[in-house]
């Protein structure tokens, strides 16, 4: 249910080029972010130009995951400290004309197309996030699953059938099930008893699915071969699925309504587009089926 977007994310260390590029990029988001200024403290200065407390925030989001691993202390540390770098070299970048490079010009016209992509398709996807919208996706979704029957079911997972059969005498005799799939099965669900949980008949191998939707609550099987090895297979209970509640389910549906909003926008705008390919050669052209292929009477293809 997804569409995905390519992102980008950076380290903390930059080429020189992309520090000023970053930089550059900051500037245009801070501009629009409307900070109140005690809310938005400087917290350091680099020849006399701020850092305030909105480039700190900026600059964790754009460096991402880089991040993750460190404490809030720390991390507003490394995070400032890079700012303060990227203050510094762009400055020497500036010095050296380094934005009058066809390179760097290039570089900077991407990332701003990409930021100005980056923001209208942000606003175009919160603005299709309506309560209605996300509540009529998971209405739909919900009427797919509703019905289909369920099976929550246990297994003891061996490789051979003799082995299969000796496990089948024991449970014959009185042998727990759960306990001898802690000891016996070779699932990595083993050390649940071989607890499968709740499964539809798609998630399971077509062997197994014939099986366990077959038996009857409490009821065991005879070893069944399928592609993993030979399985026991206990049911334990049956039911008609039900969807998830909204609330459970409420993130993954804005994701989905957002994403789906945005690559609709595209293809709109695309469709409205004159591309044009250069690196395709056109194709040649074809004759007319309904007349001879050498026939020089045949007025010319329109265009």
């Amino acid at each position: 249910m997804t569409t995905s977007f390519p992102e980008t994310k950076t380290g903390l260390r930059f080429g020189l080029a992309s520090l000023a590029a970053t930089a550059c990029l900051a500037a245009v988001l801070a501009a629009s972010l409307p900070v109140r200024a005690q809310d938005n403290p400087v917290l350091a200065k680099v020849n006399g130009v701020e850092i305030r407390q909105s480039d700190v925030a900026l600059a964790e989001e754009e460096l991402g995951p880089s991040l993750a691993q460190m404490d809030p202390a720390t991390k507003k540390d490394n995070v400032l400290a890079f700012l303060i770098d990227l203050k510094i070299v762009a400055k020497a970048a500036e010095d050296k004309k380094v934005e009058n490079s066809e390179d760097f010009k290039r570089r900077l016209a991407f990332s701003r197309s990409r930021l100005l992509m980056d923001n209208l398709l942000a606003t175009e996807g919160k603005a299709a996030t309506t309560d209605e919208a996300m509540k009529k996706v998971y209405e739909e979704a919900a009427k797919q699953i509703t019905g289909e029957m369920e099976v929550h079911a246990r297994h003891i997972l061996v490789e051979t059938e003799d082995e299969a059969k000796a496990i089948a005498e024991e449970l014959k005799k009185g042998g727990d099930f759960a306990e001898l799939a802690k000891k016996k099965s070779k699932d990595p669900g083993a050390s649940d008893g071989g607890d499968l949980g709740f499964f539809t008949k798609e998630q399971m191998v077509p062997e197994f699915s014939a099986v366990a939707f077959t038996l009857e609550p409490g009821k065991i099987s005879d070893p069944v071969k399928s592609q993993f090895g030979w399985h026991i297979i206990k049911v334990e209970e049956k039911r008609a699925r039900k969807a998830p509640d909204f609330e459970q389910v409420k993130a993954q549906i804005e994701t989905y309504v957002t994403r789906k909003a945005q690559a609709e926008y595209v293809a709109k705008l695309r469709e409205a587009a004159k591309v044009e390919r250069m690196d395709k050669p056109a194709e040649a052209a074809k004759p007319d089926a309904a007349k001879p292929a050498d026939s020089k009477m045949a007025p010319p293809a329109k265009k």
